[in-house]
């Protein structure tokens, strides 16, 4: 082993050290003092403290909140009679198409019907019409001689 002197100084603070630890414990004990006092008049001197900047930008964040919580529902609220007025009109449309589909049906019936009565009317005016030439086809014989005695009656009054 190697020998270590006993004049030594490195040794001799240790050991001196060592021996007073009470010595040693209120020396940090003064130093942790004395920085807490140096911090609580640095604040005190400021007149800001942490605590109160946290407390006002929570309040500040609240209120913030608050507001566009606000803002959010009033939105909500617009939108929602906007929805209501969109679902009012697309209804009331619907309504107007079911109206005017009645109504297309209606006349298309109409037209239909009097579209029948045209053609029906058409066929008993060429069934008029064949008949008068099938009757004039028939009678000129006929008639013009019963013209003759009728233009005679006449001429004789």
């Amino acid at each position: 082993m190697i020998d270590i002197p006993s004049d030594y100084p490195r040794l001799d603070r240790f050991t001196r050290l060592g021996a007073q630890p009470i010595a040693l414990a209120a020396a940090v004990l003064l130093t942790l003092v004395i920085g807490v006092a140096g911090i609580a008049a640095w604040r005190g001197y400021t007149g800001t403290s942490p605590e109160l900047d946290r407390q006002a930008a929570a309040r500040k964040l609240q209120a913030r909140t608050a507001q566009v919580s606000e803002q959010l529902v009033e939105k909500t609220k617009g939108i929602e009679a906007t929805q209501q007025e969109s679902i009012d009109q697309l209804q009331l449309v619907q309504d107007q198409l079911q109206t005017l589909k009645r109504q297309f049906a209606v006349q298309y019936a109409d037209n239909k019907r009097l579209s029948d009565q045209v053609a029906g009317l058409t066929e008993a005016v060429d069934g008029l019409r064949q008949s008068l030439a099938s009757a004039q086809a028939a009678e000129p014989a006929t008639p013009s001689k019963t013209r003759k005695r009728l233009g005679r009656a006449k001429n004789a009054q």
